[in-house]
């Protein structure tokens, strides 16, 4: 039953809005070839590779344009995300997350620092500032760090030389249900010698409802800005320097505080030379560092409740700085062999403090001295080769060694005793090996490979907020090592486009976290064996001129083989359908998601960011989207998701703490009816 204030009127108003918009759009459009032009709103993104998803971050896309880099993966099959609120979600990439799935922009880690996972990398990051987004699926690639077992994303921007002095404009506006509104801007302007890129973003949401009209706890605001100025004295050089900083507030309907504060500070030097001579094709180096500051509190965003654990105003402050670099060179020897070759590293120090605001009898938590707890860093060496040793046939492989360290401070040594630092480190190997063949008779590529990682515990499998401090915990937990089998079919012709992709891997010391329910039954780390297996599968075809149908499919299984008892936080099987009809200049969509339930639980078991609630019930939601290119520079998107208003919530969720005048479910629940309404412009 819904409440008076969320009878459906607050939802018409900006559905009715955009349809009017739109309406009028198409009336002034101007006429467009339906020739070579990308889809007005994204649903699909396809492979393009093997196991790689290359896609555009400005389009439009259903659901509503993403907030944040989680938002924004979760468009891609085989990629879920752990609710808590509005935004800031954690992504799961095949049931797995963390560490497991690296997150990197423009090359360079970024890491959170609260120990309850409220500002995974994907909260500092608005996707839309970005040119690619780049995702690998497996451990089959070196190139980017260690411990990539479940993938990788990359975030990327796009600088090159100007041939000649010119500029460029791409932004939009978009504005939606629960008072959603975003403005983007991504501005550059060079010459052959020197050019300059701007980049900034606001977003903006109230609380949204459910689709039984019961609000929330999920308002947030955020903004980004980065600059880049680079120097290209010849076709072969770039030297580029780079800067950004950002800010937010989040609202928690699964934490008893609210993140407050985002700070991210990041400066980055790369420069990359090419053609430095018969073999050597091209060196890149890049140096960097990134900064978090991360505050929570539950006094800001909402009021201390007297019956919690926290019943007077409380804040904790965190933040983690990390820095690192890589250089790398890529050898070729004719377009048979290319060899790129490198090291790289990374370090970052994690320090805390608490208080309360101004006043208050905990005092000032901005007046207290930081407390270093965590330094955790890695160095590395890595060989990734690409022979095409046959016509249509290649192989692709690659090793790295890395030497991983952590140190740790104020170490429990028992009940009564003392505190005392503790520092371990580890050798960790990984390679993989990938067999590739494109056939004659067909437009398709065939591809097999093998790929082993092996992952030190991160920063919250060590010091965070669900596993045991001890000194003991600290050295005992051990590093995971992932073997995994990766297969797969890609095909494309003008009409259809088709890929799947299968996996199944052993994971030995798998690092399962197992969640307390109080002073008697503390949270603590343990090392399983493990095994996983799953896919994903999508198919797009263009039946007619003017109509095309899409579906994905992603299913993900996890056992843990020590317990009898499958791995928890495994996405149930998900499909999508799609349809579109498209003139050119204007089109019409609809998107139907469903997930089937999910009875494979591991109650009280799970990873760094949530934990098995217990069997969740299947879902189908139904969304519809349009859009009109009114010139070649500008482009009108719109949709409504879960047009039926359906309550429903993902089986990878947080508990929500039951705040007074909101929500009270198992799982967060996702948002009801919500209309929304995007202007691209490109100039």
């Amino acid at each position: 039953m819904k409440t008076p204030a969320s009878n459906g009127r607050a939802r018409v108003r900006p559905l009715a809005t955009c349809i009017a918009l739109a309406l009028g759009a198409v009336a002034h459009a101007d006429a467009l070839s339906v020739q070579n032009l990308q889809p007005i709103v994204v649903t699909a993104p396809m492979q393009t590779d093997p196991l790689t998803v290359v896609t555009d971050p400005k389009a439009p896309r259903q659901p509503v344009p993403a907030s944040d880099g989680a938002d924004f993966l979760k468009t891609i099959p085989g990629f879920s995300v752990i609710r808590k609120g509005g935004s800031n979600g954690d992504p799961i990439l095949r049931g797995m997350a963390g560490s497991r799935l690296s997150v990197l922009s423009d090359g360079g880690q970024i890491a959170g620092g609260c120990p309850s996972r409220m500002d995974p990398p994907t909260a500092y990051l608005s996707p839309e500032l970005y040119d690619r987004v780049v995702v690998i699926k497996g451990p089959e690639t070196v190139l980017y760090g260690p411990g990539n077992s479940a993938g990788l994303v990359l975030f990327e921007h796009d600088f090159h030389r100007y041939t000649e002095p010119a500029w460029s404009f791409d932004g939009s506006l978009l504005g939606g249900s629960w008072g959603r509104n975003d403005q983007s801007f991504d501005v550059r302007a060079g010459t052959p010698t020197f050019y300059l890129g701007a980049t900034g973003n606001h977003t903006h949401a109230d609380d949204y409802e459910d689709g039984d009209g019961q609000r929330v706890h999920s308002r947030y605001d955020r903004w980004n800005g980065d600059v880049a100025l680079g120097w290209t004295p010849d076709d072969d050089t770039r030297v580029q320097l780079s800067a950004g900083k950002g800010d937010g507030k989040a609202a928690y309907a699964f934490s008893g505080m609210d993140g407050v504060q985002f700070l991210r500070e990041s400066l980055g030097l790369d420069f990359e030379r090419t053609h430095l001579g018969e073999v050597f094709a091209k060196l890149e180096a890049k140096a960097y560092t990134n900064y978090a500051d991360h505050v929570m509190d539950n006094y800001t965003l909402r009021d201390p409740d007297p019956s919690s654990m926290m019943p007077m105003a409380m804040a904790s402050d965190v933040d983690r700085r990390t820095v690192g670099g890589r250089v790398a060179g890529t050898f070729a020897w004719g377009e048979a062999v290319t060899l790129t070759a490198g090291i790289d590293g990374a370090r970052n120090v994690h320090t805390g403090r608490v208080g309360g605001p101004p006043g208050s009898m905990l005092g000032d938590y901005r007046a207290k001295p930081r407390q270093r707890d965590a330094r955790m860093g890695t160095v590395g060496a890595f060989g990734e080769l690409r022979w095409t040793f046959a016509p249509r046939q290649r192989l692709v492989s690659g090793l790295r060694a890395d030497r991983a360290y952590a140190h740790g401070y104020g170490l429990r040594t028992g009940m009564n005793g003392p505190a005392v630092e503790a520092s371990r480190d580890a050798l960790l190997r990984s390679g993989f090996a990938r067999y590739e063949r494109d056939f004659a008779a067909m437009p398709a590529t065939f591809y097999a490979g093998v790929g082993h990682v092996e992952r030190f515990p991160d920063f919250w499998e060590l010091f965070g907020g669900h596993v045991d401090k001890s000194l003991g915990a600290f050295l005992g937990t051990r590093p995971e090592k992932t073997t995994q089998l990766d297969v797969g079919l890609r095909y494309r012709d003008r009409r259809l486009e088709a890929w799947v992709s299968g996996y199944a891997g052993v994971v030995d010391d798998f690092i399962l976290l197992h969640y307390g329910s109080g002073m008697g039954s503390p949270s603590y780390a343990s090392n399983v064996a493990a095994r996983i297996a799953g896919g994903e599968a999508g198919v797009a075809y263009a039946f007619a001129e003017r109509w095309k149908a899409d579906a994905t499919l992603a299913y993900t299984w996890g056992e843990n083989r020590d317990e009898h008892r499958p791995l928890p936080q495994m996405p149930p099987l998900e499909l999508r359908l799609g349809l579109t009809y498209d003139t050119g200049t204007w089109s019409l969509g609809a998107l139907w998601r469903g997930a089937t339930a999910q009875s494979r639980v591991a109650v009280g078991e799970g990873n760094i960011v949530g934990q098995d609630l217990g069997p969740s019930g299947g879902f189908g939601v139904f969304s519809l989207n349009g859009g009109v290119r009114l010139s070649n520079a500008l482009t009108l998107g719109a949709g409504i998701d879960n047009l039926f208003d359906r309550t429903y919530a993902e089986h990878v969720n947080a508990a929500p703490v039951g705040l007074v005048g909101y929500a009270n479910t198992v799982r967060v629940n996702e948002p009801g009816r919500t209309a929304w309404l995007k202007l691209n412009a490109k100039f």
